[in-house]
């Protein structure tokens, strides 16, 4: 079902790598102009020749996220490039794991900053274009950490609470206007992103061994699922889904 995307501007925060990447090349692949913005020093511009090489349109504007004046300017250049965004993917994010006594407040600033006001910021500064072009889509990166917590992760499941009622939020306040805004929630995912967690939970005893990651989700998510469930929200085929969390954990979260 080729074009699924035909005639929409999509831009990709994260799109350089690992979901976003994955997104980024799927979404061109589906006749999307794409936006990819991600820090500088990432592979923005890599990807976006790549998609360019096979036959796609995609630009690389590099910004930090958490950063007004940055994300202004991407989001500008996008539109000079393209015209009006009408899919907005919020996936930029990191993560901290460790025990919650010490965790220090920049950390705690920092993911707040890169998981939580980067959609702020980036719906913000989307959301004007969009309404003038009669409407679009919004996705944010969500987590089976919005609802399932884990231990040494209450700062990364905090923000993706966060992130749950802000898509949901944006969707009540917008819908009237031709906005729709929903949340995709991975489990566990083969990214670097995802193994470092993996690494990381288990320094501190955490059991994510693949018999527990078998047991909770079966597998591993790859990447490409997740973006398949984020282009589905982004399409018009998903019109009259709105506030909703989509849930791509192989009953993670069911159990």
């Amino acid at each position: 079902m080729a074009g699924r995307l035909s005639g929409k501007v999509a831009l990709i925060s994260g799109g350089a790598g690992g979901c976003g990447l994955a997104a980024a090349e799927l979404f061109a692949r589906e006749g999307a102009k794409v936006g990819i913005v991600d820090l500088p020093r990432s592979k923005g511009e890599e990807v976006a020749a790549s998609i360019r090489a096979n036959g796609g349109e995609a630009i690389f504007a590099p910004a930090d996220v958490s950063v007004s004046a940055e994300v202004t300017s991407a989001v500008k250049a996008v539109e000079a490039a393209f015209g009006a965004i009408t899919v907005l993917f919020n996936h930029a994010g990191i993560l901290a794991v460790g025990p919650f006594l010490e965790v220090e407040e920049d950390e705690w600033d920092r993911l707040m900053a890169v998981n939580v006001r980067s959609m702020f910021l980036m719906t913000k500064a989307v959301l004007p274009g969009m309404l003038s072009a009669g409407g679009g889509s919004i996705v944010c990166t969500s987590s089976i950490s919005a609802v399932a917590a884990t231990p040494m992760e209450v700062l990364y499941d905090t923000t993706k609470g966060a992130c749950h009622m802000f898509a949901r939020a944006i969707a009540v306040e917008f819908r009237d206007r031709g906005i729709r805004c929903n949340a995709v929630c991975p489990g566990f995912i083969a990214t670097d992103h995802g193994k470092r967690e993996l690494v990381g939970l288990s320094k501190y005893g955490v059991d994510v061994s693949e018999a527990a990651i078998a047991a909770q989700q079966g597998r591993m998510c790859d990447p490409k699922e997740v973006a398949n469930a984020a282009l589905f929200l982004s399409s018009d085929e998903a019109s009259f889904i709105n506030g909703t969390h989509l849930f791509v954990d192989n009953c993670f979260t069911a159990v």
